[in-house]
């Protein structure tokens, strides 16, 4: 398939075209069809698509005279031939600049590093993201109960059968409140909407697997609240709070589970938790799942019903244990790969904060607490995730310390304005637990000053020194930020660039560089004994840059707590406020491997499906919910996941918004 004037290089038709005089312009549409003709024309060596600045500039002057309407990309513009052809996209193994700023997949080495981080300020700076309309994402969306049919093209495979539950943020403003409109400030607290995509190996031969699509909305009676009050009680992330609420108002609501809206993962056959009760709505497909749950950085989580998506209420991390009495948690549980036992801390606020390390056994049910850490130099910080290895759980405190010991969220009624200033002498403190006989803290140490969403995975290797003596040594790997800026970076405003909030903030002292990031690995020894304070230290093993790795990462399931290769996450070249590719990171060899979209389609992080019976560890798929800001719809994208090439997509003529985390669950046999 081939838009109109969209054409592969060729040299005759190029120069034809480059010839042609511009039409008369508005100055800002000249000015971008300026930088595409520098860009697509005279950049040399890549494999790329080419729109004649003429044709370009006339598409962009058209979109400049339309007024008072979101402004799209046309269908022809540079980067692709459609708003969603697939048979467009290209391999490309390039040291090309341009090709790796263009749609398809890209296979990098680590002596490409250093450009490719470099493209990113110049993207930035450039101001690229204007070109990547992302709305479709986040306004307007849509329950769909369904389950709604949706279109396959390509192959998916038939072993890759099961259930992909999603969520994240779905609504951001309230219309018609007491106070009229209100409008979420960050991404992270946008009102809960949870998506679960059935994918069907065929029945017959020759049919292909089928895939249907349903969501729901998880916090109506929230929003329901904040119609009638008008603002926004209970705990946020970063909502700006409403300068009337009194300090009674705040007290009594900040820490009410129903307050709170439980958008970043989702957890399935949690232990500890009774089944979950079908809904009376609850028909056609259900899905091999006992409970389900979601989750966000309090210490509770939201019951749904799995097959009708409907919410059934909140649960306390005290159903697990009385103890675990404390507001906030770590909204990535852990599990035992092997055993399917459940891990996670619970922070109690007060003059010294109080960590609870616990386990919930997936044979018994039983939950015991592993340790509890309570001393005056560890600070209650914001830990979005931690580390299980298969004798320790590690808790890394990062550089994010919250206000009065975790009490100015109180105060804020926020986590973000509670975050003390970042400080690069308040080093990163890491604890590590035994989880296996009970012996508490079993080793203390510290880092440079960073900060950090997510693990990507930790395991234990043994050595012998010259004596035959053998030492167990923590490798941890996560994804790493320089600072705290990254966290201002999610704020709708931002986002969507509105009233030039995305370049006030990406251009201002080097942002391009302290929110992006790193995947890095960590490696500790062991003592023989438990050190009392934190005077010990990790020696940096690793540090792979963005693009070569991203955030939201993810890896064979299989390998979890145990060493690895490969990693999938989402990156940004800087062509997007937010994300623009998936990326595959081999940490052995420090390559990396890039798939992306036209300009326009945003993934979202790449689940790891394996191949049954697979041995290598990158035998299996790759799903990934793509938007399409440019055609307002959204498709389940299907990568192989050796080489990042697309396989198959499931499409839907809708968008789905950009959520955070989800799991697959398999059809059982």
């Amino acid at each position: 398939m081939q838009a109109p004037q969209a054409l592969y290089d060729n040299n005759a038709t190029r120069n034809a075209a480059t010839k042609a005089p511009l039409p008369h312009l508005p100055e800002n549409a000249r000015r971008r069809t300026e930088r595409l003709e520098s860009c697509f024309v005279n950049s040399p060596g890549s494999a790329r698509l080419h729109t004649p600045p003429a044709i370009a500039g006339a598409l962009l002057a058209d979109e400049d005279r339309k007024p008072h309407k979101r402004r799209r990309l046309p269908s022809t513009f540079p980067f692709f031939l459609g708003s969603g052809s697939s048979p467009c996209l290209k391999t490309i193994t390039s040291t090309s600049l341009m090709a790796v700023n263009g749609a398809g997949t890209f296979h990098r080495t680590r002596l490409d590093e250093d450009e490719d981080a470099a493209n990113i300020s110049r993207n930035v700076l450039a101001e690229s993201w204007r070109q990547w309309p992302n709305e479709a994402a986040f306004d307007n969306l849509d329950e769909h109960r369904g389950p709604v049919s949706l279109k396959v093209t390509g192959d998916i495979p038939p072993w890759a059968a099961g259930s992909l539950y999603r969520t994240g943020p779905g609504q951001s403003r309230v219309d018609k409140t007491a106070k009229g409109t209100h409008y979420v400030s960050h991404w992270f607290d946008g009102f809960a909407h949870t998506h679960r995509f059935d994918i069907a190996a065929p029945s017959r031969p020759g049919d292909k697997t089928a895939v249907s699509y349903s969501s729901r909305r998880q916090s109506d009676d929230y929003v329901a609240r904040v119609r009638k009050k008008g603002w926004r009680s209970g705990i946020s992330f970063g909502q700006k709070a409403d300068p009337c609420v009194g300090i009674f108002s705040k007290l009594m609501s900040v820490f009410e589970p129903k307050l709170t809206t439980y958008n970043v993962t989702v957890m399935a056959d949690v232990p500890g938790m009774p089944p979950a009760k079908p809904a009376p709505s609850s028909a056609g497909h259900r899905p091999p799942v006992a409970n389900l749950y979601a989750g966000t950085d309090v210490a509770a989580m939201q019951r749904i019903d799995p097959a009708s998506l409907e919410p059934l209420g909140p649960a306390s991390q005290a159903v697990f244990h009385p103890d675990l009495k404390g507001p906030m948690s770590s909204a990535h549980a852990q599990r035992d790969p092997d055993t399917g036992d459940f891990f996670n801390y619970n922070l109690d606020f007060g003059r010294v904060p109080t960590y609870r390390v616990f386990r919930v056994s997936a044979a018994t049910g039983k939950t015991d607490v592993l340790a509890t850490i309570s001393e005056p130099d560890l600070p209650a910080a914001y830990l979005h995730s931690f580390f299980l290895t298969q004798n320790f759980v590690v808790l890394c405190l990062p550089s994010s310390h919250l206000q009065w010991s975790g009490l100015g969220i109180v105060w804020h009624r926020n986590i973000l304005d509670a975050m003390e200033p970042f400080d690069a002498s308040k080093l990163c403190r890491w604890v590590v637990v035994d989880r296996r006989h009970g012996k508490g803290v079993v080793a203390r140490f510290s880092t440079p000053a960073a900060f950090f969403f997510h693990s990507v995975n930790a395991f234990e290797t043994t050595t012998k020194n010259e004596k035959g003596e053998e030492r167990v040594d923590l490798v941890l790997d996560y994804v790493e930020y320089q600072n705290l800026d990254v966290m201002k970076g999610f704020y709708y405003d931002v986002i969507l660039d509105r009233n030039d909030a995305a370049k006030k903030f990406w251009t201002a002292e080097d942002r391009a560089k302290t929110t992006t990031p790193s995947f890095v690995r960590y490696k500790f020894a062991m003592p023989a004994t438990p050190a009392k304070d934190y005077a010990a230290t990790a020696s940096r093993e690793l540090t792979i840059r963005s693009p070569h790795a991203g955030d939201l990462p993810t890896i064979h399931p299989g390998r979890r707590g145990k060493p690895y290769r490969y990693v999938y996450s989402t990156a940004n070249r800087g062509l997007s406020t937010l994300v623009d590719a998936l990326v595959k990171t081999d940490v052995e060899a420090a390559d990396a491997a890039l798939w992306a979209g036209p300009a326009g389609h945003m993934p979202g992080e790449p689940i790891f499906v394996a191949r049954p019976g697979g041995t290598d560890e990158d035998d299996g798929v790759v799903l990934s919910v793509v938007v399409d800001g440019v055609g307002e719809r959204a498709y389940l994208l299907c990568l192989d996941a050796r080489t990042m090439e697309e396989m198959g997509r499931a499409e839907a003529e809708f968008a789905i918004g950009m959520g955070f985390h989800g799991t697959h669950v398999p059809v059982k046999a």
